[in-house]
């Protein structure tokens, strides 16, 4: 999964082998009625060569899209693969995790509150769910079954021997919450994870059934592979993406049809639902990858084929790096979760795309696309040992990144951290609480970056080949791992990626990372481009914004720094600090503008250099020579704002900041923190230079001018919304 805070979302693969006969020879489907269950019966051994998987669901439902429900009818065959005699089955129903706020993931709890901000006639329980089950039975027998804690546990009518199969037949019934969660509806669309009971894994070591609930910070997706049959009945008028091979048939109630698919050897089976999806897809050397999107704006098609073309890119350079995608098909949902992505089986969830998508440096994209080899096809249990998925799919897209000569998002990116955190890489989610996204994707990757250095790209890309190979279709551990790098790449190899996913603290080692130097230059190439990225994502947003004069600057353009030279000692001291602490911010990237305090320093410099510059006024208008200098020009460029300069000015006690087009210069700006008395009130001082740091930030909206009372608070402003300045709030 990633969020553009963190940000992951997941790919995965399928085998098309005899899907076209299977499918072929599937029964037309009506209703909920239960599919006819496979031929294996209770008590029978079930040879290797009969079935892709110890698993195989066929599950018919219907989607009730005027109530939000999903009655389904799921019969389940499982064979015993343990050494053990099983006496009940477990099934995860993370359905109900929907059944209570506290129980939700907390990634979405914000946007659903924007939501229900937005919609105030909306009552909180709109934003629940959950599943009700109401048959479980063997033979047309049935069942002892408990469903609670997320985790439906079946008593078998006998134990359940080694090599053994089992068949049993569920129904259940779905509310599907309203929302952003994984399983929900919002609009026009519906998310479809997580919504019939699923198989748990059975650790035989412990002798047990994995019955953790889905995580409430960060996600627990943990299966065995199986194989899907899945009949879906829905109106006419959706389109259904689902992994596999997709076909359609009318039902014989009016106005709707079913959306059929095999999926074989797949971790987990998910869907997307909407009415108003378009879809565009590509077939190259037998992969076929489909588009699900909303036709929403201006070019959107041409930023999809982009998409596309970006795909067949990660995914022929993850085949040759790691092992072949199986699959025949690769499927993209749009959705409306600004911010996170997430990854599923042969199928990922993305945020909306704009016309200034920039599929080329979308790496959350690639990062979802590399879940495919890193969860999908190699899974692990993410609520334990999220690293092997997680830090897998960063060091993935970094891969990609330097690979493709990207390298202010390929090696440097990790090679420029340094920071550290007490939590080990190899932590559980419990153990890591809030710090997953450093540790987990950050911290991981340089974990795996130090082994890539440590051995160079061919023995490392050997290893990977061979770790594929191990673990294709299965569940890796942190110690099958470990392993797989001593069988390969030595002892010491082994010993070092130990030490590095254990030991608190983790550090690059510093032969690793960047000089000083080459981390201030980075740092500023990055501000650069980050800068310009959340800018030209806003179609018509004025040139005289704050955040501009900062990209201006990033981008090499020069800046001067005026102080009021008449100012009384308390005024100069808070100019001072006040540029203190906007100056740290630029310095910590190796930009040092030039400061002018003197009156005689700025006569002199006034026609050439000031002239060239773009511009940070600070302090009282009556006494910065700078202003006096140009007074007649700002108030002319200040009315292109719509601000009254001389009125504002006037103001008794009026504090706020305005930035306009340089008198001298259009294509430099002026940006003027002011206040007009002989200092700053107590009141104001203390939030002064934090509303000035939220102005010339990315992650805000994007501000002309503001004017502040004297508690400090901004009164009156004229800004553009920043569509991303709340994905940024979240963190």
């Amino acid at each position: 999964m990633s969020k553009h805070t963190t940000f992951k979302s997941i790919t995965l693969k399928a085998i098309a082998c005899s899907v076209a006969v299977t499918m072929a020879a599937s029964p037309a489907v009506t209703g909920v009625h239960a599919l006819a269950a496979p031929a294996s019966v209770a008590g029978q051994s079930i040879d290797a060569a009969e079935a892709q998987t110890p698993i195989q669901y066929q599950i018919n439902a219907r989607l009730d899209e005027k109530n939000m429900h999903i009655q389904g009818s799921e019969t389940v065959t499982f064979r015993n693969t343990s050494k053990d005699t099983l006496q009940e089955l477990v099934f995860h129903t993370f359905a109900d995790a929907n059944r209570s706020k506290a129980t939700q993931p907390s990634m979405f709890q914000r946007t659903n509150e924007e939501i229900q901000k937005d919609n105030p006639k909306l009552t909180p329980d709109v934003f629940l769910g959950g599943i009700d089950m109401k048959k479980v039975t063997e033979n047309g027998q049935s069942l002892t079954y408990e469903n609670k804690n997320q985790a439906l546990t079946v008593r078998l009518k006998q134990g359940l021997k080694p090599s053994e199969a089992v068949t049993l037949q569920l129904e259940f019934d779905v509310k599907i919450p309203y929302g952003s969660e994984r399983l929900s509806y919002y609009k026009d669309i519906i998310n479809g994870a997580h919504w019939f009971p699923v198989l748990a894994v059975y650790d035989e070591a412990k002798h047990q059934w994995n019955k953790t609930p889905y995580s409430t910070t960060f996600e627990s997706d943990y299966y065995t592979s199986s194989d899907f049959e899945v009949h879906l009945n829905v109106p006419d008028k959706y389109q259904v993406l689902m992994p596999g091979t997709i076909t359609t048939q009318q039902d014989k109630e009016s106005g709707r049809k079913i959306v059929s698919t095999v999926a074989n050897n797949t971790r987990e089976f998910v869907f997307f639902a909407s009415p108003n999806y378009k879809v565009e897809n590509v077939t190259r050397d037998g992969l076929t990858v489909e588009y699900y999107y909303f036709d929403n704006t201006p070019d959107k098609k041409k930023v999809i084929d982009q998409y596309i073309d970006q795909a067949f890119k990660a995914i022929r350079f993850f085949n040759d790096k790691y092992g072949k995608y199986p699959y025949p098909e690769f499927r993209i949902a749009e959705s409306y979760v600004e911010g996170v992505a997430v990854e599923f089986s042969r199928v990922i969830q993305m945020g909306l795309k704009g016309s200034n998508a920039d599929p080329a440096h979308d790496y959350v994209f690639v990062h979802e696309i590399a879940h495919q080899w890193f969860h999908s096809l190699i899974g692990n249990n993410s609520e334990t040992e999220s690293f092997l998925d997680e830090g897998f799919a960063d060091f993935s897209k970094i891969y990609f990144a330097e690979k493709q000569g990207d390298s202010m998002n390929g090696f440097k990116e990790l090679q420029s951290d340094d920071s550290s955190f007490d939590e080990p890489i190899a932590s559980t989610n419990q153990e890591v609480g809030s710090n997953a996204n450093p540790v987990f994707y950050g911290k991981g990757r340089q974990a795996i970056y130090q082994l890539y250095r440590l051995v160079g790209e061919e023995k490392f890309d050997a290893f990977m080949k061979e770790y594929f190979k191990r673990y294709e279709y299965k569940n890796a551990t942190i110690a099958g791992l470990l392993q797989t790098i001593e069988d390969t790449l030595g002892k010491q190899a082994r010993d070092e990626m130990d030490k590095a996913l254990h030991e608190r603290q983790f550090v690059l080692k510093p032969e690793y990372q960047l000089t000083e130097a080459e981390k201030i230059e980075y740092m500023r190439q990055q501000f650069k481009e980050i800068y310009h990225a959340s800018m030209s994502q806003i179609p018509g947003l004025p040139y005289e914004t704050m955040s501009r004069i900062m990209e201006k600057v990033y981008a090499g353009e020069p800046l001067t720094v005026v102080l009021s030279d008449k100012a009384g000692a308390k005024a100069k001291k808070q100019q001072e600090e006040f540029w203190n602490q906007i100056g740290a911010a630029l310095s910590f990237t190796g930009i040092k503008p030039a400061v002018i305090t003197e009156r005689q320093v700025l006569k002199k410099k006034m026609t050439k250099e000031l002239a060239a510059s773009n511009i940070i006024v600070i302090g009282s208008a009556k006494t910065n020579g700078l202003i006096q200098a140009l007074k007649p020009g700002i108030i002319q460029k200040s009315k292109d704002i719509g601000w009254d300069w001389k009125k504002m000015m006037n103001k008794k006690d009026g504090v706020g900041a305005y930035i306009i087009k340089h008198p001298y210069n259009q294509n430099r700006l002026l940006l003027h923190f002011y206040w007009n008395g002989d200092k700053l009130t107590e009141e104001t001082a203390g939030t002064f230079a934090e509303q000035a740091l939220t102005a010339l930030n990315f992650t805000s909206d994007y501000y002309q001018y503001y004017e502040m009372n004297r508690s400090g608070k901004v009164v009156a402003d004229k800004k553009t919304a920043n569509p991303m300045a709340k994905l940024f709030a979240q963190e």
